[in-house]
């Protein structure tokens, strides 16, 4: 349990049983096929509930184990929703000094794990089932939960509200990232998408359009295969990012969509190492 001093002071379903571990710095290697090394701490990890103007979102909050304050970062899982990979992704990034939530996107409908097991983009049925719950997430959606999220984080006590946030997106989840820097401009100052879907588009409310209310950093980690598909998107976003004055690296990985996340067909353990040191090198400039 946290001392006194640190605890999680906004857990709002009693019937969800607490969970602060600590985490054991080989055992997270192991499953995420990591060296050791690559954490440089302890991290205790907390399922929470978190209110929102639809109800309560189950997620996972990670920190530093010990006392002391730390950024804050909102990590929006992939399509695939809250799963155990994020959970490591959430604990591997605490490790670096910073408080994580990781919510379940999907929490109207039911709780985390959406999905158990592989899943095959191949199954229409299934495929068609998933696309139904994203489609659930309008816009509107998305930036009040984005907001509860972020509120939640500013609540905690090992949170450094005197820093700026991050915030990240996987896939579906990019357009989340950048919505979310628009909705907060004044505190989120750092933004990182990767194989991030649907960041171009010509509808009205494409995120690229939004880049000039924000005021982050971004990182822009674009697939191979992705770019394969939509060449024209990665100048748009340069464009959008110079005329809006906005400093971003908008780059293609030589990788396929998915590669950041480990158990994925398309996972790439050196393109995906080399994306997470571009992201804690953002957050090491802007979460300051």
């Amino acid at each position: 349990m946290c001392d006194s001093d640190d605890h999680i002071d906004f857990i709002v379903d009693s019937s969800l049983t607490r969970r602060s571990v600590l985490v054991s710095l080989s055992s997270v290697a192991a499953v995420t096929a990591l060296p050791a090394t690559a954490f440089a701490a302890s991290v205790i990890e907390t399922d929470v509930m978190v209110k929102t103007a639809d109800g309560a979102a189950d997620a996972a909050l990670f920190r530093p184990a010990g006392r002391g304050v730390w950024p804050a970062v909102l990590l929006w899982p992939d399509i695939l929703g809250l799963r155990p990979v994020f959970r490591e992704m959430g604990r591997r990034l605490a490790a670096q000094g910073y408080v994580v939530l990781v919510p379940n996107p999907f929490y109207r409908v039911r709780r985390a794990p959406i999905v158990t097991g592989p899943f095959d983009f191949g199954d229409k049925p299934a495929v068609a089932k998933l696309f139904a719950l994203k489609d659930g997430l309008t816009d509107a959606r998305v930036d009040s939960d984005s907001a509860a999220f972020l509120a939640f984080l500013d609540r905690q006590r090992p949170v450094d509200r005197s820093k700026g946030f991050g915030v990240q997106g996987y896939c579906f989840s990019g357009p989340f990232a950048f919505r979310a820097a628009a909705l907060s401009p004044n505190r989120v100052r750092a933004v990182a998408t990767f194989h991030g879907g649907g960041l171009v588009t010509s509808d009205p409310s494409s995120p690229h359009l939004l880049i000039p209310k924000t005021r982050a950093r971004f990182l822009v980690a674009i697939a191979r295969n992705d770019d394969q598909q939509q060449p024209d998107a990665k100048a748009v976003l340069k464009a959008s990012f110079a005329s809006a004055g906005r400093s971003a690296a908008v780059e293609v990985f030589r990788a396929d969509h998915g590669w950041c996340v480990a158990g994925s067909p398309s996972y790439n353990e050196p393109e995906a190492e080399r994306a997470w040191a571009r992201l804690l090198q953002l957050y090491r400039a802007r979460l300051v």
